[in-house]
């Protein structure tokens, strides 16, 4: 683990994220708003919630300050995340805006398939980042939830730079600026970032090939952009790695694999270290979770690479079942045809683990690596037994 060194002024370089993807953007109309604005220019009956815990960034930069900012009041809620919990609290404190990460929104999706049959919720914005929310998780929100969940994509380093405002109403009631979110994307940049998709040797790549989404030091107006770290603590080796090109006119490498298309939305490929080959293909594994996911006995999924001497690797899937299911090799059948027929024929998951518990951070990111190392420690051991 590295230490990020935070500067105040990050909060400002957040904050056109924070506003695009809770869609309080104002049409600049000039008209009367319909409804009463608080002081920071954001409705009055506003509310935010999330479960992400003001320890992480994530919690830190992408709730509790930015709607302190904006004077708008954020609930407290100390205890362990359950669906049922959160549909309660949304609706006895009338949330109208939240942060809910991907793992959370799958869980809520499985546990109450259809919310609004049991919850009164009031709510009119969702942002979800830290893993792909794919288009399972999107459709359930659009169509159950009545939103389009707003896709956000940053890091510790350089926070809420990509991401999607869904908005086509402003606070003042009147059309505002916007752009279509697009099932499976990550979103666009942010106003005022720049943002690209690059090579190993710094330059931008073609539209539709993958690269490393990276943030230029300079914003769109040719401006230090505030979004930025100062640097890792006490590792100045680590803060140089993390650059490419010359310090003053450099990218920032955010090791997540996308690719850009023409008109400026990116697709999540994956971290770069969890993009693999199998037989020669490059396999991204959100792709085949997001998948997995969309059949009803998956709650959650995770895909590997296992170790195999022709192929180089076997697309590997680690399983958590839905509640109601059981594992059989029925069932592994069922799950490999459903990817087969959805999924490019290389990218169906030639093995199926099923796990009572994914490997998680503390901030709802599944561990990949884990998995991973325990597939490589499996194949060097294997031969002994």
């Amino acid at each position: 683990a590295k230490g990020a060194l935070i500067p105040h002024r990050a909060l400002i370089g957040n904050l056109t994220g924070f506003v695009c993807s809770q869609n309080l953007l104002r049409s600049g109309s000039g008209r009367p708003p319909k409804k009463a604005l608080g002081p920071g220019g954001v409705p009055a009956d506003a509310v935010f919630w999330s479960p992400a815990d003001w320890a992480w960034t994530g919690g830190l930069m992408d709730a509790l300050l930015p709607s302190l900012y904006l004077g708008m009041p954020i609930v407290a809620f100390q205890g362990r995340f359950s669906p049922e919990r959160a549909f309660e609290l949304m609706q006895g404190h009338r949330v109208t805006h939240s942060f809910l990460f991907p793992t959370a929104l799958k869980a809520m999706m499985k546990a109450v398939p259809h919310p609004r049959e049991r919850y009164r919720l009031k709510l009119r914005a969702v942002m979800s980042a830290g893993e792909a929310v794919g288009d399972a998780v999107f459709g359930w929100c659009r169509d159950e939830l009545g939103l389009v969940v707003n896709e956000m994509f940053g890091q510790t380093e350089i926070n809420y730079i990509v991401g999607n405002c869904s908005q086509s109403v402003g606070t003042d009631g009147h059309p505002a600026p916007g752009w279509p979110a697009r099932p499976g994307s990550m979103g666009r940049a942010y106003p005022g970032h720049r943002v690209a998709v690059i090579a190993d040797d710094g330059s931008e790549c073609p539209r539709g090939t993958p690269g490393d989404v990276a943030v230029h030091r300079r914003d769109i107006h040719g401006h230090p952009d505030p979004v930025f770290f100062l640097g890792y603590w006490k590792r100045e080796d680590a803060t140089r790695a993390k650059f490419t090109g010359p310090i003053d006119d450099s990218w920032c490498r955010t090791g997540d694999t996308a690719i850009m298309d023409d008109a400026g939305y990116l697709w999540y490929q994956g971290r770069s270290d969890d993009v693999f080959k199998a037989a020669g293909y490059r396999i991204g594994p959100s792709e085949v979770e997001n998948c997995l996911v969309k059949h009803p006995a998956v709650a959650n999924a995770a895909v590997v690479p296992k170790p195999d001497a022709e192929r180089g690797a076997l697309v590997k899937a680690y399983v958590v079942l839905a509640p109601g299911f059981v594992a059989s090799s029925a069932l592994i059948g069922d799950l490999q045809q459903h990817v087969r027929g959805q999924l490019a024929p290389y990218e169906y998951p030639k093995e199926i683990e099923f796990i009572d518990a994914l490997p998680m951070t503390t901030t709802g990111k599944v561990q990949r690596r884990v998995l991973r190392l325990q597939e490589e420690e499996r194949a060097r051991v294997a031969p002994a037994a």
